[in-house]
Formats: C-alpha cells, sequence, structure tokens
C-alpha cells in the first residue's frame, strides 16, 4: 500500500472514529435549545460555582474531544461564561462513565480514580483561571454579549442550532482530520512502543508531544496507553497520554480558537499540556503500582468498523458538505444569471420609416429599467438589440408604446 492510500485509509478510519461522538455532541448542543429552559444556562453556568457546575457536569459524559466541542460551544452560545465553557471542555474528553472501567480493566482502579480525579481538578483550574482572568468582563455584563436574541426553542431551532455549532467548526475540523491522518500514517500508534523509555523526563515528553494533536477517545486510547507501559514506559506517562490524548486534538484547536478567543484557549490548552505532566508525574512519584498482566501483553488500539460507524460518518460528511456546496450552488447560480443578463435581447421591429423612428424607439428603450445599451436598426430587416436586465416582456411593450410593432 503506497503511502497516499495509507493516509486516505487513516483519514477515513479517524472519520469513523469521530463521527457518532460527534454527531452525539451535535444532538446535545441542539436539545439544549429545547430542553434547557430559558436563561437557566446563563444563571447556571456563571461564575465560580459555574465552573463547578459546568465540570460535574462534564465528568460523567461519554464525549470525545470533537463531541464536546459542539457540546461546549452550544452552553457558551446559551449564556455559559468563559470559565465554565473551558472547565466544561477540559474535564469532559478525558472521563465519561465508559471509559472509568475500561481504565479499571487495563490499569486498575488507583490508576482509574485517579484519572478521574485529575480530569475534574484540571477542569476546575481551567475553568477559574479562566474565569479569573475575564472576571470584570464576564460579571458586568451579566450574560455573554456574543450571545443575541434568544435562540427558537422548536425542533426547527434545535436543529438550525446544532448546524450553526457544526459551520463553525467544520473547516477546522477537515484539517483537524487531515492532520490526524498525516500523524497516523507517518507516525503509525504500533511505533509508539517502539519508542521504548529513553529516561523518564523524555519519555513524558514524547508521549506528550504525540497525544496532543492525535485523535482519540477517552475508553479507545485506553489500550494504547496499555501498550505504552508493558513497552516499559512509566505508568504516569500512560496517564499523560490519557488526559493530553482525549482532551485535544488537532481538529479542536481551531474550533475552540474561534469559539472563545486567544486569551481563553491559550489557559485551555497551557492547563492540558502543564497539568497533564505535572499529574503524570505525580502520579508516579505518590502511588506505586505494579504493572497490570494485561499491559505486558500489549493491546491493540484499533477496533473493527462496523455498519453504526459507516452510517454515522456518511451523516458527517454529508452535513461537513452541506454548506460548500450550498456556497458553491448560489455561485453558479450567480453566474449563469449574469451571463444570461449580459446576453443581448434581439427583438425586430416594423413601422420604422425614417432616421426620426430610430431615434424615437432608441429614446424609448433606453428609459426601460434594466436597460443598459440600445442599438435600433431600420435597414435591411428592423430591429431593436437590447443589453441588460429588462425582460423581453418588457422591451416588446415599449416597442409598441413607441407606436411600433414587434415580432
Amino acid at each position: 500500500m503506497t503511502s497516499l492510500e495509507r493516509f486516505i485509509a487513516a483519514a477515513f478510519d479517524v472519520l469513523l472514529e469521530l463521527a457518532p461522538w460527534l454527531l452525539l455532541g451535535l444532538v446535545v448542543a441542539g436539545a439544549m435549545v429545547v430542553l434547557v429552559p430559558p436563561g437557566w444556562v446563563s444563571r447556571t453556568f456563571r461564575g465560580p460555582w459555574g465552573v463547578v457546575r459546568a465540570v460535574a457536569l462534564g465528568v460523567p459524559l461519554p464525549l470525545c474531544s470533537c463531541g464536546v466541542i459542539p457540546a461546549g460551544l452550544g452552553l457558551k452560545r446559551q449564556g455559559a461564561s468563559d470559565g465554565a465553557t473551558v472547565g466544561f471542555l477540559i474535564s469532559t474528553p478525558q472521563t465519561g462513565v465508559d471509559s472509568l472501567f475500561v481504565t479499571h480493566g487495563f490499569l486498575g482502579w488507583p490508576f482509574a480514580i485517579f484519572k478521574l480525579v485529575s480530569a475534574a481538578a484540571m477542569g476546575l483550574v481551567g475553568g477559574l483561571l479562566t474565569h479569573a482572568t475575564q472576571r470584570d468582563a464576564t460579571e458586568d455584563n451579566g450574560a455573554n454579549s456574543k450571545l443575541g436574541p434568544e435562540p427558537d426553542r422548536s425542533l426547527r431551532g434545535a436543529v438550525a442550532h446544532a448546524m450553526a455549532v457544526l459551520d463553525a467548526i467544520a473547516g477546522w475540523l477537515v484539517v483537524g482530520i487531515l492532520v490526524s491522518a498525516a500523524i497516523t500514517t507517518f507516525m503509525p500508534r504500533e511505533a509508539l512502543s517502539g519508542l521504548g523509555a529513553p529516561g523518564t523526563a523524555l519519555a513524558y515528553l514524547i508521549v506528550l508531544a504525540i497525544a496532543v494533536p492525535l485523535y482519540v477517545c477517552a475508553t479507545a486510547s485506553v489500550p494504547i496507553a496499555s501498550a505504552l507501559v508493558g513497552a516499559g514506559f512509566p505508568t504516569g506517562a500512560a496517564l499523560v497520554f490519557l488526559m493530553a490524548g482525549p482532551a485535544t486534538n488537532a481538529a479542536t484547536f481551531g474550533a475552540v480558537y474561534r469559539g472563545l478567543g486567544r486569551r481563553p484557549f491559550a489557559i485551555y490548552l497551557g492547563t492540558i499540556l502543564v497539568g497533564s505532566l505535572g499529574l503524570g508525574i505525580a502520579f508516579d512519584s505518590l502511588i506505586p503500582v505494579t504493572t497490570p498482566a494485561c499491559c505486558t501483553h500489549g493491546a491493540e488500539g484499533t477496533v473493527a468498523v462496523s455498519p453504526w460507524q459507516i452510517g454515522m460518518g456518511g451523516v458527517l460528511v454529508v452535513l461537513l458538505l452541506r454548506t460548500p456546496i450550498a456556497a458553491l450552488t448560489r455561485l453558479v447560480t450567480r453566474t449563469l444569471r449574469s451571463r444570461e443578463r449580459a446576453a443581448p435581447t434581439i427583438v425586430g421591429v416594423d413601422g420604422m420609416s425614417c432616421g426620426g423612428c430610430v431615434a424615437t424607439l432608441e429614446t424609448r428603450l433606453a428609459a426601460v429599467p434594466g436597460v443598459r445599451s440600445v442599438e435600433v436598426v431600420r435597414t435591411p430587416d428592423g430591429r431593436a438589440t437590447v443589453t441588460g436586465t429588462a425582460s423581453t416582456d418588457a422591451i416588446r411593450t415599449a416597442i409598441r408604446d413607441a407606436g411600433f410593432t414587434p415580432r
């Protein structure tokens, strides 16, 4: 298989992995418009306690780094503060009930519980830092100044809200899929086990550098982390992967930056980078863990593609193509109309007997709305050539009004 074929296959795999979770996130974002009472989000997810509530909401949700983006930005659009949004975006993709039990199966309860607490702590730190840096703006304004009018709370409004969230991240999502596919192609996940552990500090940094741009959900990342431990990496390095990998990927960076702005994005990313490294080192220092037997046998990070994933991938592709196809359709329509308007309209004219008739008709036709230029000839066959946007019927009516007969 050539590099191009492997790249296309990797992009397809990433698309199928993220599609169900991204669509779930869109459903959550749309459902909040219908189910959440007006003003509840802006009242509940503001201030320091709003950050705490957002983290408490996000920790048990089974949303990956792509799925959490539409859900988090949906909260933002409904009035949640930047601090609450950042806390939700950091804590949610690292955890989930499903990933908690999978982590226990591969790496044990001490590791799983430490990861759960760490995800909540990182969300709180990132959210409260964001709140502290924007306290004046958020508290003075009360509600988010970017919200606009109250959203339509019907089913149609929920769908429109979800599509608006998708449109805001679609371009970055496509870029992220391609970047993740390139990383997978030229640095496949199996190569992680070949890196070994060239030194504890360097092992953490290697894992962090790979995990941050790579797309991997909280549950699917567990076998990869297990393989890292089996290959000789410190258990804390596996924790770095399980926290930084699901919390970030190349597809989310631009979306978070666009949705929140420079400062909240910097806090969001910095908290994940520094927090995952610090907590990974702290785990190795504070909690001695015997490597589980499963880790010594390695683990595959690949999962068989199901018809469900293929179907969800197809739906996501259709939704992503919706906006560019509509834009292309508008462009083609405008181009065709422009060409139609540019083409001259030629109408035969009977009854002109002299040069005065020609001048009279030209004057009458030039007064028709939409006419840009007129040329009337009397011989050998009388005719009027008109350019502009005026319709043929309007031109023929003007000819009759001037006392001549159109043919």
